[in-house]
């Protein structure tokens, strides 16, 4: 059976990739698994904190993407980045000027993140058809700091982080300006591409863990939908979300809806979901309020499945699948 373009579904993970690691050490304590952004080793003293990722929906603003995705798993942890490694394929055609417009991106994101890019490899390949990039983040992480997710409990408050369909909206107005122009002002477009600002998460994650928080999950493929069913998984808990609830920018709302695509199954990096103690989830907002992070209650752990309350309506929440920004870019 052939694969759907994106990440490979859940079911799959587990079949095939997850059921081939069997060799295990004694270092990791944190190993690949549904809903979990990192691993983390430890190497005696603090702890490492790594994680990996590709950049493959956008075309424009790579480098700095490179860099903010791969922090930002990081961030879930509450770790801070030190040192990140990329892996530059290049097609033939690319010139140097394409490849300066790149580093020159991720060097400024570099410092933003205040993580030093430490090595990598840049390559010319026929084996690829546009520039992709993949990235490698190494941070480290106080031992108190590490936490597994037996205290999860019903009536934990769900937060989330600035506002849905946060990424996709960005590359979407970025790959599909022109058509996008027909519908909305360029001040609209404009809005919608400034949005790759927010993409950062780092500063939200290492506020996040002096509260208490229990979980932390980037919001990237399948959106909302997608980050919450895999909150669900990785907690072992079932999950209510609140559709009326979910903070979007009304650029996002008028390109999904020219698009005819769903913003809760966007990409959303720039986005975290956090799992927090109710008696602490006044504190967690205030403190993200006061440095500059917009942050909603959008939902709340319990004993049923993972769902989403319209009203007094219930869903299921299914598995994700393809995300609705590779839908929008093959139209």
């Amino acid at each position: 059976m052939e694969l759907e373009i994106g990440k490979v579904p859940n079911e799959l993970l587990e079949k095939i990739v997850f059921s081939n690691i069997t060799y295990k050490r004694d270092e990791v304590l944190a190993r690949p698994g549904i809903g979990e952004d990192t691993g983390v080793m430890d190497l005696g003293g603090e702890l490492c904190v790594v994680s990996t990722d590709p950049i493959t929906g956008a075309t424009k603003g790579l480098g700095a993407l490179a860099i903010h995705v791969s922090c930002n798993d990081a961030a879930t942890r509450g770790a801070e980045p030190v040192g990140i490694l990329l892996t530059i394929l290049c097609p033939p055609g690319t010139t140097e000027e394409d490849l300066e417009l790149i580093m020159k991106d991720a060097g400024r994101a570099a410092g933003e993140a205040r993580v030093e890019i430490i090595g990598g490899h840049t390559e010319v390949t026929d084996a690829v058809t546009r520039i992709v990039i993949s990235s490698t983040v190494i941070a480290r992480m106080k031992r108190e700091h590490f936490k597994g997710y037996q205290g999860i409990s019903s009536g934990d408050k769900v937060v989330l982080t600035k506002w849905i369909g946060l990424e996709g909206t960005h590359i979407l107005a970025s790959e599909l300006g022109a058509r996008l122009k027909e519908h909305i002002t360029q001040e609209e477009l404009n809005e919608a591409k400034e949005l790759s600002q927010h993409i950062s998460v780092v500063r939200e994650g290492l506020l996040a863990k002096n509260h208490g928080v229990l979980y932390m999950h980037d919001v990237t493929e399948g959106g909302i939908y997608g980050a919450i069913w895999e909150t669900g998984e990785a907690t072992g808990k079932g999950v209510t979300l609140y559709e009326e609830k979910l903070p979007i920018k009304d650029v996002t709302k008028k390109i999904c809806h020219i698009l005819e695509i769903d913003p809760r199954k966007l990409i959303s990096s720039g986005s975290m979901i956090m799992v927090v103690p109710e008696r602490n989830a006044d504190a967690l907002l205030r403190d993200l309020d006061k440095n500059g992070v917009k942050a909603t209650i959008v939902g709340e752990i319990t004993h049923r499945g993972i769902e989403s309350a319209i009203g007094d309506r219930k869903v299921p929440i299914p598995p994700p699948g393809s995300d609705e920004l590779y839908r929008a870019l093959q139209l």
